[in-house]
């Protein structure tokens, strides 16, 4: 077994199994992905490190364990279509795309979102989709999904993620009025026009900026 993924393991037993995620669709996934490939080469060796890392514009590739966190709460499974906001370095897609069937990925910054498809094509994952546009305002033409996860802190849960949502979807966002630390969210939706909220934790993010977000 070569180094990186023997850390790559021990990350999982440790930092995402150690603490308390269960479902083995993610364990599976997480186990899988080369998180290194989606970091630059100079951060190969902190890639598995229980912390995140910046990816540049400002931007970092979240902490393993909030990856883990924020997945399993979207509770995804196969034959699903998955909206992930923010792709950053295409990590998260990734481990999702190991899940679900079709993922779509939206990232704001140019660079970023170049980098992602390009790293996400290289690694064979060719269900994700990745789209340079304004995250708030979703995909909508892919729409509906069976879960949205956005990898940013808003203000409040964007009115155009919520309605892309099918019956019985999931939405997992930060969610504070402070832009540095927000309340790990899950809106359910459970009617037309009924979505059920749930608090889980307490994060930190960076602000989720576009027309239904920071400003």
């Amino acid at each position: 077994m070569s180094d990186l993924k023997a850390l790559r393991h021990r990350m999982v037993d440790q930092q995402i199994a150690g603490r308390g995620i269960r479902d083995r669709h993610v364990l599976a996934a997480m186990r899988k992905v080369p998180r290194e490939s989606f970091v630059s080469p100079e951060q190969s060796a902190a890639a598995y490190g229980d912390h995140p890392l910046p990816i540049g514009q400002g931007q970092t590739i979240s902490q393993p364990y909030i990856v883990a966190r924020m997945i399993e709460a979207a509770r995804i499974g196969p034959d699903q279509r998955v909206l992930e906001i923010g792709a950053g370095s295409g990590y998260a897609a990734a481990v999702i795309a190991e899940i679900a069937d079709d993922v779509y990925t939206v990232e704001r910054h140019q660079a970023l979102g170049a980098s992602a498809r390009a790293r996400l094509q290289a690694a064979g994952y060719n269900t994700v989709h990745v789209q340079i546009a304004d995250g708030t305002l979703g995909w909508p033409d892919a729409a509906p999904y069976d879960a949205i996860i956005v990898a940013a802190g808003a203000p409040s849960v964007p009115q155009a993620l919520k309605e892309q949502l099918r019956e019985g979807g999931r939405l997992i966002i930060p969610v504070g009025t402070d832009s540095c630390t927000q309340t790990l969210t899950r809106l359910t939706r459970t009617g037309p026009e009924e979505w059920c909220e749930e608090r889980l934790a307490s994060v930190r993010f960076v602000p989720l900026i576009g027309a239904q977000g920071w400003t």
